[in-house]
């Protein structure tokens, strides 16, 4: 993934700053008060308020999430106004969904897929012999562009678009080696609608943002639902091409960055998985032929819940490697799913780990500590993952729950799962830094949606200039304090700890230096940041416990940061 250049990031930097700005005014105006951004033992429903303030430098605040999957419409004026909203945000990515090609039979088409009181099916078919049906319902209004062989037509009845393929069973071909044929039934929209794809295409080249959009994916087996039916994979196989040459031809516009693999499953490198590797590797080899400067997003998940025989750190490390060897020649983005949004995964710290899970995760799995809950922290995995994707080619991303684990008090409008705070977001940041670039799942409804009162987007920007520190380095000897993390120019540094006597004791001290390019030097995520802070010799010893906090040049001040002195 090539870092985002300086303009942009300027560009992205300054707009979300004054979108801050004003909702800062707004809030000082209503005479809100400051609120923590430190976890406690209720779901925080507040947002954090960190008001941007007036001072002098170059450096912009900025929230690491840069990409959003994103619900798609069939009208321009929606797309456009959500892209435009999102790079408002600081996004510069959006993603959505695939669809299903689906097995059926010539009574489970569409019932008002009909030509003069016909089927469609059967009159694309003519005299072929049909040996399978499909739906691929997309909601999409399918160009001309979509046909390519003498039996597919587009058909509009009763208000409804449809296009109808005639795929041979046997050959690449518009004929058939085996005489037999597999009839598609595709889109599924208002006669009046436009291509969600081509739409949002379209608005990304506009504004200059990235959109990837989703490609095919099988049925999943009944006897096995975590797994693809293979029973017709040539078909599905077909069927790809036929999809990505549509969109070379009807959407081959610069604001279509590539496309994301909608079939899922989890980060290890398990054989039961084989058939979902294949189908990875052959529809990136599709992309590749079809539309060789196309990038692709793989999403599997973390799963490091005990009582799940869950992920080890060794299978993120293995299972990445193995994700990465199905490029087939695409650069291929793999941003894993860290599990805070459904609770398969947990971001803590080792001083954390016999803490209680929090409020959100025990509605997963239970009370109980976090080391009694889960393998290993979310951090773990992604440093092992960066390891094993190291050499491959591919990319490290991760894609941040932007959710929360529903409750009573965090509903998020119908959806299965509840709103999130941007306090937890922060807690989750603190543990991908290893990731490259930071996309979420999502943007409507969960950005969006008022759930306690707030929107998370509002509280974003009311706490854009909040520190976020991922990492601490202390020589306790010398006092010298290395922190890196996001949004820490001009940071004021604190260090916590007990010592021999028991007494809490505190050591402050200001940033001697900032290296704002610490993440592009060692293969991180571009927008981390170092400080260096000399607060004096200390009494920790190895194995011990200490906490961190910064306060920003904007005045903000971090999550609490806990570590162990290794």
């Amino acid at each position: 993934m090539k870092t985002r250049t300086n303009d942009s990031n300027r560009e992205r930097r300054t707009s979300i700053r004054l979108v801050s700005a004003l909702l800062a005014l707004t809030v000082l105006l209503v005479g809100a008060g400051v609120v923590s951004v430190v976890l406690t033992g209720q779901p925080d429903s507040a947002p954090p308020d960190t008001p941007a303030l007036p001072r002098s430098g170059t450096v912009e605040p900025d929230f690491p999430i840069s990409g959003y999957f994103i619900s798609a419409s069939s009208r321009d004026e929606t797309n456009f106004g959500k892209l435009q909203d999102i790079k408002a945000f600081g996004g510069d990515t959006v993603i959505t969904f695939g669809s299903t090609l689906q097995p059926a039979t010539a009574d489970d088409l569409p019932a008002d897929c009909v030509v003069d009181g016909k089927s469609c099916a059967r009159v694309a078919a003519g005299p072929r012999t049909v040996e399978r049906y499909f739906t691929f319902l997309d909601a999409s209004k399918w160009g001309p562009e979509a046909l390519q062989c003498p039996g597919d037509r587009q058909v509009t009845n009763n208000g409804q678009s449809y296009t109808v393929l005639v795929l041979p069973n046997a050959g690449k071909s518009c004929t058939s080696t085996d005489d037999k044929y597999n009839i598609v039934v595709a889109g599924g929209s208002p006669a009046s609608s436009t291509d969600p794809s081509k739409s949002l295409a379209t608005a990304a080249t506009k504004l200059g943002l990235k959109y990837f959009a989703g490609l095919p994916a099988p049925a999943k087996r009944s006897d096995l639902p975590y797994l693809p039916d293979f029973s017709y994979k040539a078909i599905l196989d077909l069927f790809t091409d036929r999809f990505l040459k549509y969109q070379a031809d009807a959407n081959d516009l610069p604001g279509l960055a590539g496309f994301y693999h909608h079939t899922e499953m989890p980060l290890t490198d398990s054989a039961t998985f084989d058939s979902v590797f294949a189908l990875y590797a052959s529809q990136n080899d599709a992309i590749h032929r079809i539309l060789p400067t196309r990038q692709a997003i793989i999403s599997p998940y973390i799963d490091a819940r005990v009582d799940k025989s869950g992920i080890s750190v060794d299978d993120a490390r293995r299972g990445i490697r193995r994700m990465a060897q199905t490029a087939a020649g695409v650069q291929l983005n793999i941003a894993i799913q860290d599990g805070m949004g459904t609770g398969k995964g947990g971001a803590f710290s080792p001083s954390e780990a016999a803490s209680a899970v929090d409020p959100y995760a025990a509605t997963i799995v239970g009370q109980g500590t976090w080391n009694s809950k889960y393998l290993a922290p979310n951090k773990d995995y992604f440093t092992a993952a960066a390891a094993g994707i190291k050499g491959t080619g591919a990319v490290l991303w991760a894609n941040l729950e932007g959710m929360a684990p529903a409750t009573k008090q965090n509903p998020c409008g119908d959806s299965l799962r509840g709103q999130t705070t941007k306090a937890r977001i922060d807690r989750q940041l603190q543990q991908v830094a290893a990731a490259r670039k930071v996309i979420s799942f999502m943007w409507d409804s969960y950005y969006t949606c008022k759930g306690t009162g707030t929107t998370l987007k509002k509280q974003v920007e009311a706490g854009l200039t909040t520190p976020i520190i991922t990492d601490v380095t202390l020589q306790p000897d010398t006092g010298t304090l290395e922190i890196i993390g996001f949004n820490l120019e001009g940071g004021t540094a604190t260090l916590n700890w007990t010592n021999k006597d028991g007494e809490e004791t505190e050591k402050s001290g200001k940033a001697a230096s900032f290296d704002p390019s610490y993440g592009v030097k060692h293969g991180m995520n571009p927008q981390l940041g170092m400080i260096s802070v000399n607060i004096g010799a200390t009494s920790i010893v190895k194995g011990k416990a200490f906490s961190v906090n910064v306060t920003n040049s904007w005045g903000a001040k971090a999550t609490e940061f806990d570590s162990l002195l290794s």
